[in-house]
């Protein structure tokens, strides 16, 4: 007998039986999904049954580009919450760093989120700023892209760094003309110099920051999330949180490749619920602060002259060599990588060290991953296709930054086709789509929304020819999402054996209007058979 059933519009994302009427679970895994009848004989008098009347069942959505375990820390204690979506002005974000600095202890404060091009009136900050602001502790201040964190001296004191101290591979420490350190750190490695230790010590609360974190993601649909820059000193951390039965959220980690160019787990390390699927790699950084590789030039503006790109064609933060050098041996290995990959220039160093990789070592079915690819073209999509690289995109971004893409930045051409999904599924891949959180809160209705309508907050339509259907924009938050994370065999869709990871939404996403898709409510989420958000009645 199943211990669950659900009646109700179910959408499964199964193209074998695209709709039904019921679902049965079992044991935590799905037994039956279609008509009423279908799943009659399963209900006992141990059944729990629900009508879910006018709502929609469909799979649970899958982030395939986050940081859950990262994101558990940053919207944690101590660490101060200053994100655009939080403190919408600069002069809010100025009081809550006086604020943090008054509050905090002798340890200093850590705050996340400086964005200037969306705070309108932030400045960069400069080391001797930030020494007014703390002169007598730490003060660290995390941008809100997560490539660059800002630093008083007390701070880069305490973890030793100095203007001696040699950049990390990837990664830098800004100077000034004197060779003194300015107080910005570009690049994870360079950020995680400065930040990590500070973090860490948040980290030792793990369990219940990512059952926080696990119920936020629960609350937005999310039953499967890929973890996109692990850190393998977190993997007994992360197993006991999974052992004590923390995880209401399936992880799948990429680990960060590192000098010596190997794991200490074989590719598919882990179970269902936590496994070890990829590595992750950088090409460039972030467009918010002007280290992206672009064929075509920022504008002249007074948010470019600001981040000093005014015309700049901007940079990659890795030579196609070095992409060549980092990925071959991971690949040789049977890892699946996924590259960081903005800038359209960036794109084709990555494609091309790809290409050659590929030749001299063929691989079927490798599903290498380009991240974000905000500039990627047309053109630069069909020849990933013909690779078999496959593309997640950063889609958020047309809701909170299209204003600034166009206006600000890069102008109508260029800023507007930003996340071309349109141009994707022309060229033939299985997107993706993701929120890269903490950068923007998880919400995979919204993304489906800007992936449908294109629109920015202040109603902007950027490149209508980019949109694309709403059942392709479903796809890439989960089946397809499913398959970039080589789980597809697991989640994604509503078929019989797969794992009963489900959302119940307010309404139907195939019958909306366009512009109503991100008003539609989750109303529950069960993982595993289990309701972990919401009620089902």
């Amino acid at each position: 007998m199943a211990d669950l059933v659900l009646f109700g519009d179910v959408l499964t994302m199964d193209e074998a039986n695209p709709r039904a009427s019921a679902v049965a679970v079992e044991g935590g895994r799905i037994v039956a999904v279609g008509s009423d009848a279908d799943v009659a004989s399963l209900i006992g008098p141990e059944t729990v049954v629900h009508d879910v009347g006018e709502a929609c069942i469909m799979p649970g959505f899958i982030e395939a580009h986050g940081h859950p375990m990262n994101e558990a820390v940053l919207l944690g204690d101590p660490v101060v919450d200053i994100r655009p979506v939080t403190i919408p002005d600069a002069d809010g974000v100025l009081a809550a760093i006086d604020r943090a600095v008054t509050e905090t202890g002798p340890e200093g404060a850590v705050l996340n989120g400086w964005d200037p091009l969306l705070q309108k009136g932030l400045d960069d900050p400069n080391i001797q700023w930030l020494d007014k602001l703390s002169p007598d502790k730490p003060l660290i201040i995390l941008h809100n892209s997560g490539h660059a964190a800002y630093f008083n001296s007390h701070a880069a004191a305490a973890v030793g760094v100095t203007r001696d101290t040699p950049d990390p591979e990837g990664a830098r420490f800004g100077r000034d003309d004197a060779g003194d350190l300015d107080g910005v750190a570009y690049e994870s490695a360079a950020v995680l110099a400065i930040a990590g230790p500070v973090l860490a010590s948040a980290a030792r609360r793990f369990d219940d920051l990512i059952a926080a974190e696990c119920a936020r993601m629960n609350a937005a649909g999310v039953t499967t999330v890929s973890e996109m820059a692990f850190d393998p000193k977190m993997r007994a951390p992360l197993a006991a949180a999974a052992d004590a039965g923390k995880l209401t959220t399936r992880l799948r980690l990429y680990e960060m490749s590192g000098p010596k160019r190997a794991s200490d787990v074989e590719p598919g390390a882990g179970d269902d619920l936590v496994r070890q699927v990829g590595i992750k790699i950088w090409s460039d950084g972030s467009p918010w602060i002007g280290n992206i590789a672009l064929s075509f030039p920022y504008l002249d503006t007074p948010a470019t002259r600001a981040l000093g790109m005014a015309c700049s064609h901007g940079h990659a933060n890795y030579t196609g060599e070095q992409i060549l050098e980092i990925s071959t041996p991971y690949y040789e290995r049977g890892w699946q990588i996924a590259c960081h990959a903005h800038g359209d220039e960036a794109i084709t160093m990555v494609l091309d060290a790809w290409e050659k990789m590929l030749a001299a070592n063929p691989r079927p079915d490798h599903r290498l991953r380009l991240e974000h690819v905000g500039a990627m073209r047309p053109d630069q999509f069909r020849r990933a296709a013909d690779l078999g690289v496959t593309c997640s995109l950063f889609v958020d971004h047309l809701y909170y930054w299209g204003d600034v893409l166009v206006g600000d930045l890069f102008g109508t051409d260029h800023g507007g086709h930003w996340a071309a999904a349109g141009s994707a599924l022309a060229a033939g891949h299985r997107i993706s789509f993701h929120n890269d959180g903490p950068v923007t809160p998880t919400n995979p209705l919204r993304n489906i929304a800007d992936a449908v309508n294109r629109r920015s907050r202040s109603g902007k339509v950027l490149a209508p020819d980019e949109r694309i259907p709403v059942e392709a924009a479903l796809r890439a938050q989960t089946v397809d999402a499913a398959w970039h994370l080589f789980s597809d065999d697991a989640v994604g869709k509503l078929a019989t054996g797969l794992h009963a990871d489900l959302v119940v939404l307010s309404a139907n996403p195939l019958t909306v209007a366009p512009e109503e898709l991100a008003d539609i409510e989750v109303k529950a989420t069960v993982f595993a058979g289990e309701t972990v958000y919401g009620t089902l009645g």
